[in-house]
């Protein structure tokens, strides 16, 4: 994905949330199917789903190959490489692989995150064979073909610079450019619009020989097959996979560790605000006591606190929420909001207040216990197609929850406390230490 908006950035955390709420309301018994986890001698690891309410099957392969690992000065080149699989194969030109899923109504994808990299097909179960063929031609064959890396490279610089009159991109790329001092997550997944340019075919080629191989990867099979089918139809094609050796590339960076102030001017009504710090990793063992206290902080829509008292209370802002990106690695903690010019500074200084709020003071009784409902029964109905079902079953296998995480999670979150909730905010919330971005008109926001 080489756009997206601060806006369209919050929708994988609140779907990722939902996906990890399966089957926790008795009431909603959408029974997780089981799973099948093998283990091949190549080591690649594959999760098959039998579901058969639908025609369909979805492969997801997931590849350890974010963009965490661009080499510095090749920023981008994670994201060019996922997206180079589907430019044509040794076998097929980009035009008739696109021609060939079209005609099979099937859907053939590649993104790239800051962690990963997934390339996925939704295909129906009489074109499985046809289907499943040509994603391995796309993956074991890619011939990234000149001409359609540079068309390629070109809409992402295309794309890079359009973000630039997105003022909530500039906020969010600016806010993590600060916040992560020489990191890997620092950079944008796309690249920019200095990096992108510099990309050639030979470094695209060097990447995906190292990251793409089935020891670095993980495959999820789900939908209208039996997991004999996948033993006779898949298998032969995954154990021919070759495994190699993959670089150990050691997790270095840290978070910027002052409070600090960007202001960016532009004619623009609407201030847009970032407001954060460092946050966590997906496996840090607070991660639940902290889903509960974000909810009850801003992400919780009209029952969070910044919404009650930016929005509702004052008028200030249509949109506040706050939002943590918990990734491989410790990611990021933002309170992000529009708001008029000539309120930036009131809707700021309560952002903070709130912060300091709940770092203080004890949440009530009905604040923790409206958070734990909706977070253990709200969200089932959102793991309803088998793609969902794919990416939450590799997610589970790629953060090691356990295929059990269904069944525990309920506990998880009505284990928390109000002294869990006061202790993590205690723990992890810096209104001290914020970076802070606001796009404005800086002269009407009196901050010129």
């Amino acid at each position: 994905m080489n756009s997206i908006s601060v806006k369209n950035k919050l929708i994988p955390l609140l779907i990722l949330i939902g996906l990890l709420t399966l089957c926790y309301q008795p009431q909603l018994t959408l029974a997780m199917p089981p799973i099948q986890r093998i283990v091949l001698p190549n080591h690649l690891v594959l999760l098959v789903c039998e579901e058969h309410s639908l025609p369909f099957v979805t492969f997801q392969l997931l590849i350890n190959s974010g963009s965490r690992q661009d080499p510095l000065g090749q920023e981008g080149l994670a994201n060019l490489t996922a997206r180079g699989l589907l430019l044509g194969s040794l076998k097929r030109s980009v035009n008739t692989i696109n021609e060939e899923v079209d005609f099979m109504g099937a859907s053939l994808n590649a993104s790239v995150s800051k962690d990963v990299a997934i390339l996925s097909l939704r295909i129906l179960r009489k074109d499985l064979e046809k289907g499943f063929d040509l994603f391995m031609e796309a993956l074991r064959q890619p011939a990234f073909p000149e001409e359609e890396i540079r068309r390629e490279i070109e809409k992402t610089v295309a794309a890079i610079q359009s973000e630039e009159d997105e003022p909530g991109e500039v906020a969010e790329k600016e806010f993590e450019k600060v916040l992560f001092v020489k990191s890997p997550y620092g950079h944008p997944v796309e690249g920019t619009k200095e990096s992108v340019p510099r990309l050639k075919r030979e470094a695209i080629l060097q990447f995906y020989q190292t990251y793409y191989h089935p020891n670095n990867s993980i495959f999820a099979v789900v939908g209208d097959i039996t997991v004999e089918e996948v033993r006779e139809k898949i298998f032969p094609h995954l154990i021919q996979w070759p495994m190699a050796e993959i670089p150990k590339v050691p997790f270095t960076g840290a978070f910027a560790n002052e409070q600090t102030t960007i202001k960016i001017d532009r004619g623009i009504t609407q201030a847009n605000i970032v407001l954060g710090h460092g946050g966590i990793s997906r496996d840090n063992p607070d991660f639940y006591p902290f889903t509960v206290m974000n909810y009850i902080l801003g992400s919780g829509g009209f029952s969070s606190r910044l919404v009650e008292e930016i929005r509702i209370k004052r008028g200030l802002a249509y949109s506040v929420t706050s939002y943590f990106d918990a990734g491989k690695y410790p990611g990021s903690f933002q309170i992000i909001l529009q708001t008029k010019n000539s309120s930036a500074r009131e809707a700021i200084s309560i952002a903070h207040q709130q912060m300091e709020r709940i770092r203080k003071d004890s949440v009530s009784e009905k604040e923790l216990e409206g958070a734990k409902k909706y977070l253990v029964g709200s969200f089932p109905l959102r793991l309803d197609t088998q793609g969902k079902l794919t990416s939450f079953i590799t997610a589970v296998e790629y953060h090691r929850l356990g295929f059990d995480y269904a069944s525990r999670y309920p506990s998880l979150i009505q284990s928390v406390t109000k002294e869990d909730v006061l202790r993590v905010a205690q723990k992890y919330l810096f209104p001290e230490k914020t970076i802070l971005v606001v796009v404005a008109n800086l002269k009407e926001a009196g901050m010129d």
